[in-house]
């Protein structure tokens, strides 16, 4: 495991994340509009700016364990390949864990169900890919 590989694929994928986020939740209003057909759910924006920093640390610890994460497992073949299957399994583990498990306890909708499976999904294949492309193992 290399540390300074790992830290660099860290910042990349947590950079990639909210990026990522902006464009999905900024290019698509339907989305937005979903979350705030439910205000007993969830926070206003301006509610989530105030907590917008823990948000962040959070999410950046959360990346860093996903690094280690895949410094620990073998690498054959391109960055690209291994974090896109690395990325499609943590995006699959998100969306059981977090989506259907939000949309069993919390009293919100399947469209919004859907485009958040979706969204998120498809943000965790890019971290994964980001950090596959950036750590690049040495080679033996």
């Amino acid at each position: 495991m290399n540390f300074l590989r790992m830290a660099s694929a860290s910042v990349a994928a947590f950079l990639a994340y909210f990026v990522v986020g902006g464009l999905i939740f900024g290019l698509v209003p339907s989305l937005k509009s979903e979350f705030l057909k439910y205000p007993a759910v969830y926070r206003t924006q301006q509610g989530q700016m105030r907590f917008m920093p823990l948000g962040a640390a959070a999410m950046f610890i959360a990346i860093v364990a996903l690094a280690a994460l895949y410094a620990m497992l073998s690498h054959d073949g391109s960055g690209l390949a291994n974090g896109a299957r690395f990325g499609s399994l943590i995006g699959t583990f998100f969306v059981g864990a977090f989506v259907v498990h939000n949309y069993v306890n919390l009293n919100i909708g399947l469209k919004l169900t859907v485009q958040q499976a979706v969204a998120y999904f498809l943000e965790w294949l890019i971290v994964g890919i980001v950090i596959g492309v950036v750590y690049r193992p040495s080679t033996p």
